[in-house]
C-alpha cells in the first residue's frame, strides 16, 4: 500500500508477499489501517540477501503494529527479530522508527546511525535517520541524510521536496549569518559564509553580487570582478549587479567596460545617478586615451601651465563660447599639450607672454591659477547675472591687500567658491599649485558652467 501517494520504490514489500512467513508473533497483528498512523515512514523492506535470516517473519507484523499505533507490540516484534538475527538491519531500522514515533530522538538517531554504518545505501535507514535528525533540530545533518537517500533512489518525491525546503532554509540561514558577520566587521567570516552559500546554490546571482561587494570592500578587486561577472551572466536584469560591476571596472581603469555596465543598468531602470555615472566613466574613458602626461596631472606636486591648458581644453572648454582669435607661440611645437595650449590661448584664458612664449613647463602659483579662473568666469558672466553679482564681491583675504595686483583675480576665485582660503583666511598667492588643486578648480568651473543649463 502506498500511503498518501508516497513513492517508496523497491523498498515497499507487499503485505501479501510476507503473509507466508508471518505467524511467529505472540498474537496476530492487525491489518494495515486505511489511514496509516505514520505515513511519513518508509517501510524497512528486506533485501534479497537477508530473506533467509531467522526473524524475518516478524517484520511484517511489526510494521502493522507500528502503523496501527501499537508501539509496544511493534518494538517487541522488531526486538525479537534482532535477537534471532543481529545482522537483520531492517529490524533495527524498524526499532529506530518506533523510537522516532515515541519522540525519543536520541535513541532513534543511535539506531539509524548503526543501520547506516552497516548498510550505507539502505534507503529506509537513510530516510529514517534524516527524519530523526530533523526532529532533533539538526537540520544540516538531516539534509545530508536525505540527499544520500535521494542519491540512491531519485524517485522519492517526498524526500526530494523535503531536501528542497531544507536547502533553501540552510541557504537563508547561511546568508543571514554572513550578513551579520559583515555588519560586525568580520569580513573573512562573511566571505566564507557566502562561499558556502554559493556551493549550495551555484545559480543564485545575488550571492555572487553580495560576495563581490564584500571582496571589493576587502580590496580583492580581481575576485570581486570574477564574481560580479558571474552574477551578471546569471541574471543580466539585476540592476545592482550591473552597477557594482561598473564600479569594479572603474577601479580597474576599464572605463569603457564600466560605461557599458552602467548603460545596461540604465536600460533596466534609468535615473539621474546612473546617468551621472555614465557621463563620468565616459569622460574617464576619453581621458584614458589621452597622453600619459595628462593622466599624471592628478599625482603631480606641481601643476604646469601646459597641464592647466590641457585640463581646461579637455574638461572645460567644450562648455564655453567658442574663440576665433589666433595666437602664435614659439615654444609649444612638439609639446604634449600643444593642441590645448593653442585652444586656451585663442580663448584668452591662459595668455602667452609678450615675447610669444607660453612656457608650458613652468609651474603655476595660486595667484596665477586665480588669474585664469577669473578669465574663465568673465567669459561666463555676460549671460549669468548670478556670477556678475558674485564677481562684484570683495572678500577679505588675510595675506593680500585690496590694492594688490592679483587681488581682483583672487577675489573672483574666492567669491565664486572656485578656490578657497585657508583656515586662517590666507590665500598664499605664491604657493605652487598641485595637480589635484588644479583639477578641483577646473571641475568647479565646469560645475558653474553647467549650472546655467
Amino acid at each position: 500500500m502506498a500511503p498518501r501517494g508516497r513513492r517508496i520504490g523497491a523498498y515497499v514489500v507487499a503485505v501479501v508477499g510476507l503473509a507466508g512467513v508471518v505467524g511467529c508473533g505472540a498474537r496476530t497483528a492487525p491489518a494495515l489501517p486505511s489511514v496509516l498512523r505514520h505515513p511519513e515512514f518508509v517501510l524497512p523492506a528486506v533485501p534479497d540477501d537477508l530473506r533467509g535470516l531467522a526473524g524475518v517473519e516478524r517484520l511484517d507484523p511489526a510494521w502493522r503494529y507500528l502503523q496501527n499505533g501499537d508501539l509496544t507490540s511493534a518494538e517487541r516484534e522488531y526486538s525479537g527479530a534482532l535477537s534471532r538475527s543481529p545482522a537483520l538491519y531492517p529490524a533495527l531500522t524498524g526499532a529506530g522508527l518506533v523510537a522516532l514515533a515515541r519522540r525519543d530522538h536520541t535513541r532513534a538517531i543511535s539506531r539509524f546511525d548503526a543501520v547506516v554504518r552497516t548498510a550505507p545505501r539502505y534507503v529506509p535507514g537513510l530516510v529514517g535517520r534524516g527524519q530523526a535528525l530533523l526532529a532533533a533540530g539538526r537540520e544540516d545533518e538531516a539534509l545530508v541524510a536525505f540527499e544520500a537517500a535521494l542519491a540512491v533512489d531519485g524517485t522519492l518525491s517526498d524526500v526530494g521536496s523535503r531536501v528542497n525546503v531544507l536547502r533553501l532554509r540552510s541557504l537563508q540561514d547561511t546568508v543571514t549569518a554572513a550578513r551579520a558577520a559583515l555588519a560586525a566587521g568580520r569580513v573573512d567570516e562573511a566571505r566564507g559564509g557566502y562561499e558556502r552559500a554559493i556551493a549550495a546554490s551555484p545559480e543564485s546571482a545575488f550571492l555572487y553580487r553580495e560576495l563581490g561587494a564584500i571582496e571589493r570592500r576587502a580590496g580583492l578587486v580581481d575576485a570581486a570582478l570574477a564574481h560580479l561577472l558571474r552574477a551578471t551572466a546569471l541574471d543580466g536584469g539585476d540592476r545592482e549587479s550591473q552597477l557594482e560591476l561598473g564600479e569594479i571596472l572603474e577601479l580597474r581603469e576599464d572605463f569603457e567596460g564600466a560605461v557599458a555596465a552602467y548603460r545596461r543598468a540604465a536600460d533596466i531602470e534609468p535615473g539621474g545617478e546612473v546617468e551621472r555615472r555614465i557621463a563620468s566613466a565616459a569622460e574617464r574613458a576619453r581621458e584614458a586615451r589621452l597622453p600619459a602626461e595628462f593622466r599624471a596631472i592628478a599625482t603631480s606636486p606641481n601643476l604646469t601651465r601646459g597641464g592647466l591648458a590641457a585640463l581646461i581644453g579637455v574638461r572645460l572648454l567644450p562648455t564655453l563660447p567658442a574663440a576665433e582669435r589666433q595666437v602664435v607661440t614659439t615654444d609649444t611645437s612638439g609639446h604634449w599639450a600643444a593642441p590645448w595650449i593653442a585652444q586656451v590661448s585663442a580663448a584668452g584664458l591662459v595668455e602667452a607672454f609678450e615675447n610669444h612664449t607660453f612656457q608650458p613647463d613652468a609651474p603655476m602659483r595660486r595667484a596665477d591659477l586665480a588669474t585664469v579662473v577669473r578669465q574663465v568666469l568673465l567669459t561666463m558672466a555676460p549671460t549669468r547675472a548670478d556670477l556678475r553679482t558674485r564677481l562684484g564681491e570683495r572678500p577679505v583675504v588675510a595675506d593680500m591687500a585690496s590694492g594688490h595686483l592679483s587681488y581682483p583675480a583672487v577675489a573672483a576665485a574666492v567669491a565664486t567658491g572656485v578656490m578657497r582660503l585657508g583656515v586662517d583666511g590666507r590665500f598664499d598667492p605664491n604657493r605652487f599649485v598641485t595637480g589635484v588643486e588644479g583639477i578641483e578648480a577646473v571641475d568647479r568651473l565646469r560645475t558653474l558652467a553647467g549650472s546655467a543649463r
